[in-house]
C-alpha cells in the first residue's frame, strides 16, 4: 500500500466550477469545516499530519487537490487558473459539501487563496490561517514588473512567466526536482529578507530556482530530509502524473490577478492566525510585519527550526498551534 493510501482518507471527487476536484475528508461532519489549501509543488498529501490531528480533535477537515495538482486535472488555458477560478473552486467545494462557511488554512500559494477568499468571498469564510504566506495588500503596480526590476529575470516567479520553459525543466526528472524541493534548510542558513530582497544593478537574479534545479546534483546535497521514503515516493508519483504546468499556471496569472484585484477590499475582518516559519528563505517571519494594519483580529505564532515546508517539517508544532487557536476561536 502506498503512503498516499495508508496516510490519507479515501479520495473523493466533486464536480465543481468546471473541474473534477479530488479531495480528502476526515472527522465528524459537524460544526464549521476546516479546509486545508496546499501550495507549490505540493498536493493535499502535504496536509496528512493535519488531517489526522484535526480529525482526532473532533474537527471536520477537508484537504483538496487544487486545480492542476495531484488527482485534480486543470484546464489547458492559462487564464483558467486565475484568482477568480481558484477562489471559485473553494466556494463551489463548500456548496458540494453542503456548508455555508469554512475556516480556511493555506500554505504557500494556498495562503494566497485563503486570504483572497476572505476578501472576495467573505460570506463563505469563518476564519483564516496563513502558514508562511502573509497577507499583503494589492501592489501599487504589476507585481511581475516589480519583481523583474528588483529581483531579476531569472527570479523564479519572473522566469515562470515564459511559456512551457520551467515546466519542461522541472518535469525532465521529477525525482530530482522533488529531491531539490523537499529538504530542510541547510545548516547555518543566513537570515533572509525573502521577497523584500533587492539586488544592486548588475547583480545576479535573486532566487533563480529554475537554474538551480537544472544544475542540482542530489549526490552533493547535505541537507537533511523530513520525508520518509514512502512519503517522498507519493510526491514523485503524483507529479510524474500531473506534471508542473498546472501549478506554474497559477504564477502565470499574477499580473492578471493584480488587474482583477482593482477595487477589491484590502481588510480582512474574520478571525485570523498567521503561522510563521523561522527559517523560510522566501517567506521569512519578517514578511508578516505590518499585517495588523489590515487584519484587526490577528494572532501570530512562530514555528522554530522550520524551513518552507512547515506543516510537514514540524507537524507537531503546527498541529498544536492550530488546535489551540481553533479551540479558542471556534470551540466545538
Amino acid at each position: 500500500m502506498s503512503a498516499l493510501q495508508s496516510m490519507m482518507p479515501p479520495v473523493q471527487y466533486a464536480d465543481v466550477n468546471g473541474i473534477r476536484m479530488a479531495y480528502y475528508e476526515a472527522g465528524p461532519r459537524t460544526g464549521i469545516p476546516v479546509i486545508l489549501c496546499h501550495g507549490f509543488p505540493e498536493t493535499a498529501f502535504s496536509w496528512r499530519h493535519q488531517l489526522k490531528a484535526l480529525s482526532d480533535a473532533g474537527r471536520w477537515v477537508i484537504a483538496p487537490d487544487q486545480r492542476g495538482y495531484g488527482l485534480t486535472p486543470g484546464p489547458a488555458e492559462v487564464e483558467g487558473y486565475d484568482i477568480d477560478h481558484l477562489t471559485g473552486d473553494m466556494a463551489a467545494l463548500l456548496d458540494h459539501l453542503g456548508t455555508e462557511k469554512a475556516i480556511f488554512v493555506g500554505h504557500d500559494w494556498g495562503g494566497v487563496i485563503v486570504w483572497q477568499m476572505a476578501l472576495r468571498r467573505p460570506e463563505r469564510v469563518a476564519g483564516v490561517v496563513g502558514v508562511n504566506t502573509p497577507f499583503t495588500p494589492r501592489a501599487p503596480a504589476d507585481p511581475i514588473e516589480i519583481m523583474r526590476t528588483r529581483l531579476g529575470e531569472e527570479m523564479y516567479i519572473v522566469h515562470f512567466q515564459k511559456p512551457d520553459e520551467a515546466d519542461a525543466i522541472l518535469a525532465r526528472d521529477v525525482r530530482k526536482t522533488m529531491q531539490f524541493f523537499m529538504k530542510k534548510p541547510p545548516a547555518g542558513q543566513a537570515s533572509s529578507r525573502g521577497m523584500a530582497s533587492e539586488r544592486k544593478p548588475g547583480d545576479a537574479s535573486v532566487f533563480p530556482l529554475v537554474k538551480i534545479v537544472e544544475a542540482y546534483d542530489p549526490a552533493h546535497d547535505s541537507r537533511d530530509e523530513f520525508l520518509q521514503p514512502g512519503e517522498f515516493e507519493a510526491f514523485v508519483d503524483l507529479f510524474e502524473t500531473s506534471g508542473f504546468t498546472g501549478g506554474i499556471n497559477w504564477y502565470r496569472n499574477i499580473s492578471r490577478n493584480w488587474r482583477l484585484g482593482e477595487g477589491v477590499p484590502d481588510r480582512v475582518t474574520q478571525p485570523s492566525l498567521m503561522i510563521m516559519a523561522e527559517k523560510d528563505a522566501v517567506l521569512p517571519p519578517s514578511a508578516a510585519d505590518g499585517m495588523e494594519r489590515y487584519i484587526p483580529d490577528l494572532e501570530k505564532a512562530l514555528v522554530e527550526d522550520s524551513g518552507h515546508w512547515t506543516q510537514q517539517e514540524q507537524p507537531a508544532a503546527v498541529n498544536r498551534i492550530l488546535t489551540d487557536w481553533l479551540g479558542r476561536r471556534f470551540p466545538l
